[in-house]
């Protein structure tokens, strides 16, 4: 189901033996647009230490009680890497928390794996001494520096958004799949431009974003978007509704929502 990102945070994490803490952020990639960690603030629990954890440690999200329900122990939390959740997050942080948990990082064998594995859970092979030197160098140079397309759901939040002839609004919130953790639509706000109407994005239509300027560009006029249907916050986004919105920007014909 799609859900809000805003409305998720504050969500409380239940471990299998007590409380973690609540959401706080979201850390998603903005090659795939995937949510890849969850950011909780442990309160008092930990001396008001963040956690990473892996939406793949997810089982259950109840909304009525506003919790979250992951498969790991409060012990586990505990020994993790203490790590900051400051961006930009390291490959090498990254790295220590999926070794740490035993899964493999999602940017797969060809950059780093830890010991644990490609993407599809085999082991890579050790290089042999002296070959392929330079690319480890390279490698080791790109594990310490910050992950470039990690980026934060608070921070975006707020991005200007531009068609090809002008601006028609700002990023409010995200909306996200519960259960693969993609990010299926942004959701622009464009009050400033056109009184009262919010507008689903999808992010995989978006051309360039510049994270200097705060800004999102679309490959589209601003006419375009403003025929585009509006978005209720109070409905359910199903997959027809998903499909006919995909099919509006595919196609230049007008079109009638379902």
């Amino acid at each position: 189901m799609l859900r809000n990102t805003s409305t998720i945070k504050g969500y409380a994490i239940m471990a299998n033996d007590g409380p973690l803490g609540h959401v706080s952020d979201f850390l998603f990639d903005d090659v795939n647009w995937s949510v890849r960690w969850l950011v909780v603030d442990s309160g008092n629990w930990l001396f008001g230490r963040k956690a990473l954890l892996l939406p793949s440690a997810v089982k259950q999200l109840d909304p009525d009680a506003k919790e979250i329900f992951v498969e790991l122990t409060m012990q586990q939390v505990r020994d993790s890497p203490e790590i900051g959740t400051d961006l930009p997050v390291s490959r090498q942080t990254e790295s220590e928390l999926f070794g740490y948990y035993g899964t493999s990082p999602y940017w797969g064998a060809g950059i780093y794996t830890g010991g644990y594995g490609d993407a599809n859970g085999a082991v890579a092979a050790a290089p042999s001494p002296g070959v392929g030197r330079s690319e480890e160098s390279f490698d080791d140079h790109r594990r310490s520096e910050g992950d470039p397309h990690l980026r934060s759901t608070e921070i975006v939040t707020g991005y200007h958004v531009h068609a090809t002839d002008g601006e028609i609004g700002h990023i409010e919130d995200f909306l996200v799949d519960d259960a693969d953790w993609d990010i299926h639509f942004l959701i622009v706000d464009t009050s400033n431009w056109w009184s009262g109407k919010k507008v689903l994005i999808s992010p995989h239509t978006v051309r360039k974003v510049d994270w200097m300027d705060r800004l999102v560009d679309l490959p589209v006029e601003r006419q375009r978007v403003k025929d585009s249907p509006a978005f209720d916050t109070a409905a359910t986004v199903d997959p027809a509704f998903e499909t006919y919105f995909h099919d509006y920007y595919r196609d230049e014909r007008p079109k009638t929502a379902p």
